[in-house]
């Protein structure tokens, strides 16, 4: 075992230090393994975000059962936070938006993500590169825990508060996102 992690450490040790996050909700939590290798810029936009704050207190504020769950931009009187420039989409990584991945939200221009995330409730094959567009919507983690809140938030009753579609009826909070301090790895000897 001391020699096969003595291996990894020497490959790079991408292997023992995956980025964790715990998304804490008014359901209960998410546990998000983060994607650094594939997905660097946008898993270090959204560890800034969660590290600064930023999502403290945000809502999920659309929820599609069959679809996917979207939060982390809105407040629950559903004012959209001020968020720093939009990232480059890193869609073409080789994730793919399936049950339990996690990716960025963005508008119509592929390069415009900041803070908002969905976490697929299906296998999404039409939000990958080719999809539906040509860049897709960048994964950059999936869930590993929780899968079981994400279900639930995705059964809540949704309506309109407009200009808003598929805003559940009751608040669904994200009271923080937080970023596990990642595992030391051992020094070779």
């Amino acid at each position: 075992m001391k020699n096969l992690l003595f291996t990894l450490a020497l490959l790079g040790g991408s292997a023992l230090a995956t980025p964790t996050a715990i998304i804490h909700t008014s359901m209960g939590d998410i546990t998000v393994e983060l994607d650094e290798d594939r997905a660097p810029a946008t898993v270090a936009n959204f560890r800034r975000y969660a590290e600064d704050g930023f999502y403290n207190d945000t809502i999920f504020h659309r929820v599609i059962p069959g679809f996917m769950i979207q939060g982390g931009g809105h407040t629950a009187d559903m004012k959209e936070k001020p968020t720093r420039e939009p990232i480059a989409n890193e869609a073409h990584n080789g994730l793919k938006n399936l049950r339990g991945s996690i990716a960025m939200a963005r508008t119509s221009n592929p390069h415009s993500a900041t803070a908002q995330f969905f976490i697929n409730l299906v296998d999404n094959d039409a939000l990958n590169p080719g999809g539906a567009d040509a860049y897709g919507y960048a994964v950059f983690g999936k869930v590993v825990s929780g899968m079981s809140t994400v279900d639930a938030i995705a059964k809540v009753k949704t309506g309109a508060r407009l200009p808003y579609a598929d805003v559940p009826e009751k608040t669904v909070t994200i009271q923080t996102v937080e970023i596990l301090p990642e595992p030391k790895e051992e020094k070779a000897k």
